[in-house]
C-alpha cells in the first residue's frame, strides 16, 4: 500500500512511499482510508518524530473486512495512508449522510470540543465563552454550546472572522478585550492562551470553569491570585484530549458526533478539501497559514 513516512531528504521532510500493510492486533480493525485530515498540531510531530514515522490521526473510509462498514475513527498513527489499524473502541459508523471528508475533520477537534465543554458540567441555561471560535475546535465547541442549552459568547481575532462565527449560532461574537456586558462565564473553553485566557478567567461565575485546551496564541498566560475574585472557588483546568480515553472510549463520542452531522445539529466547517497527491502542498499551506481550520485530504474512491 501507499503511505506517508517522515523523510529528512523528501522535501518538506514528508514522502509517500510503498509500505508494508497494517498488521492489526486483537483488539484493531483495519480501515480503508477514504480521506483523512491534517491537525496543526500534527505540524511540529513531523519535525520531532524519528525518520520513518508514519502520520495521521483523523480518519474516515470503510472497514476492509468486506462488510462494506463506513466509518470515523481516531488512528494513533499512520492515517495519511491507504489502510490503517485502528483499536475498535476509537472507531464509530459513520451514517450515510456524511460524507468521508466532513468525517475525517471530526475526530481530534470534534472530540476536544465535546469533551472541554463536558469538563464545564450542565449547560442548560448557563453561560459559556469559546475563543478562537472559528479554528477547528472552537467551531465544534460553540455548536455544541448552543445545542446544549447555553448562551453562548464566541470570541475571534478580527472583524474578518465575524460572520464566519455568527454562523455558528452564539448569541454573542465579540473581537476586543472582554468588557464589563461580557459573563460572568460559568464555562470558558480557550485554545488561544496568554492575556486572552487571563482575561476570560478574571470574567468567570463563581463556581465556574476554564478549559485551556491549546495555546494557538504563542504567549503566556500570567496570572494572579486576584484574578479569581470575581469568581470564587472558580477553576483552571488543563485539557488534553488522550488523557481522557481510558474513562470515555472514543467510539461512542466519534458516533455521537457523526450523528449530529447527519441529523443537521452540527456543521462541518467547509475545511480544504484536496486529494491525497497534494499531501506535501497542504502541510506547507498549514505551516504558512494560507489555510485556516482543518485541511483534508480524500484517497482514491473516497
Amino acid at each position: 500500500m501507499l503511505g506517508h513516512i517522515t523523510d529528512p531528504s523528501a522535501p518538506g521532510g514528508l514522502a509517500r512511499r510503498e509500505l508494508p500493510d497494517p498488521e492489526p492486533s486483537g483488539d484493531e480493525v483495519v480501515v480503508d482510508v477514504r480521506a483523512y485530515a491534517v491537525n496543526r498540531g500534527e505540524l511540529s510531530l513531523l519535525e520531532r518524530r524519528p525518520d520513518g514515522w508514519q502520520p495521521g490521526q483523523d480518519v474516515a473510509g470503510v472497514l476492509a473486512d468486506g462488510s462494506g462498514t463506513r466509518v470515523v475513527a481516531l488512528a494513533e498513527g499512520g492515517g495519511w495512508s491507504e489502510r490503517v489499524a485502528v483499536a475498535a473502541s476509537r472507531v464509530a459508523p459513520l451514517p450515510d449522510g456524511v460524507s468521508f471528508a466532513a468525517a475525517a475533520a471530526l475526530p481530534v477537534a470534534g472530540l476536544t470540543a465535546l469533551r472541554t465543554l463536558r469538563v464545564g458540567g450542565s449547560l442548560l441555561g448557563r453561560r459559556a465563552l469559546v475563543t478562537g471560535a472559528t479554528g477547528g475546535v472552537g467551531g465544534f465547541a460553540v455548536q455544541l454550546a448552543v445545542a446544549g442549552g447555553a448562551h453562548v459568547t464566541a470570541h475571534v481575532s478580527g472583524p474578518h472572522r465575524t460572520e464566519a462565527a455568527e454562523a455558528l449560532g452564539p448569541q454573542r461574537v465579540v473581537t476586543a478585550a472582554l468588557g464589563e456586558d461580557d459573563g460572568p462565564f460559568d464555562v470558558v473553553v480557550d485554545g488561544v492562551g496568554g492575556p486572552l485566557l487571563a482575561d476570560a478567567i478574571r470574567h468567570l461565575a463563581p463556581g465556574g470553569s476554564a478549559v485551556a485546551y491549546g495555546v494557538s496564541g504563542g504567549e503566556p498566560t500570567s496570572l494572579h491570585f486576584y484574578d479569581f475574585a470575581g469568581g470564587p472557588l472558580g477553576r483552571l483546568v488543563g485539557f488534553f484530549i488522550y488523557a481522557t480515553e481510558e474513562r470515555e472510549p472514543f467510539g461512542p463520542d466519534l458516533a455521537t458526533l457523526a450523528g449530529m452531522v447527519a441529523d443537521g445539529r452540527l456543521q462541518v466547517p467547509r475545511p480544504v478539501e484536496r486529494h491525497w497527491a497534494d499531501t506535501n502542498a497542504a502541510v506547507d499551506a498549514l505551516r504558512r497559514h494560507e489555510a485556516t481550520g482543518k485541511v483534508v485530504l480524500t484517497v482514491d474512491g473516497g
